[in-house]
């Protein structure tokens, strides 16, 4: 399927005339880096049930057990590279056309491409934190040789991210509300907006007077009720293409 040149056209020219421009990404976005939509039939969450392994009862129950789904899980995220659409984003960003990227992941591919202004409204795998003391570690400082990994003051150590049953970062949370309560466009890509309370950003945006333009490989309810209009495709292929689009108009 090839990309639609005269919405391209017409979503260049809003990055370029919106007072700021807002990315807000979800896991459709890495799965050309390697990285499976959790959700998806090669998800992770075919091989291990979301109750049992994600939610925070499940983690403080049973930490050894769901430190090897994270053990895994974590393998694929270090093999894992940015792929265009993380790099174009990164360019718009440095040409002075994307202001921020609130993204759902947390495989750190964003910072890894180049993007500075990253919310991460999940948290991020890069970091654990202690369930005792709260006291931080960088995820190359610790061995997972014995799990579950243990903090100097023995608490048991969980990656910095939301699991199910735990509120957003707030800091993260009142962040991400922002830049979609003043953005005058905001790219959707990679994601169906469906998970609370991601799901509320683009709502905001559209309330507060912006332009969401959604990128994704089918459509959603988004596209039924909240978007102006949908780039069908890949995130990789339509993102390089809208790059080469704003630096074509900023040429002639």
């Amino acid at each position: 399927m090839g990309v639609d040149k005269d919405l391209i056209k017409k979503t260049a020219q809003a990055i370029r005339h919106a007072k700021k421009v807002v990315a807000l990404t979800g896991a459709g976005i890495s799965v050309e880096s390697g990285i499976p939509d959790f959700r998806g039939p090669a998800g992770i969450w075919e091989k291990f049930d979301p109750m049992e392994y994600a939610t925070i009862e499940a983690f403080s129950a049973n930490p050894k057990k769901v430190w090897a789904m994270l053990k895994e899980m974590g393998s694929l995220l270090e093999k894992s590279k940015p792929n265009p659409a993380h790099i174009s984003l990164a360019k718009l960003e440095e040409m002075g056309y994307l202001h921020s990227v609130v993204t759902q992941n947390i495989d750190n591919l964003h910072q890894a491409a180049g993007s500075k202004r990253v919310i991460e409204f999940h948290g991020s795998g890069q970091r654990l934190i202690c369930m005792i003391c709260s006291r931080m570690y960088e995820r190359q400082e610790v061995k997972l040789d014995t799990l579950p990994p243990r903090c100097s003051c023995n608490g048991v150590l969980k990656p910095n991210i939301v699991f199910f049953g735990e509120p957003i970062p707030w800091g993260a949370h009142l962040e991400a509300r922002e830049e979609a309560g003043n953005c005058g466009l905001m790219l959707v890509i990679g994601t169906s907006a469906v998970v609370s309370p991601a799901c509320d950003l683009p709502a905001i945006a559209k309330r507060a007077g912006a332009t969401i333009v959604e990128i994704n490989l089918e459509e959603t309810q988004l596209t039924r009720y909240i978007s102006a209009w949908i780039l069908k495709g890949s995130a990789s292929l339509i993102l390089h293409a809208l790059l080469m689009e704003v630096v074509a108009i900023e040429k002639s």
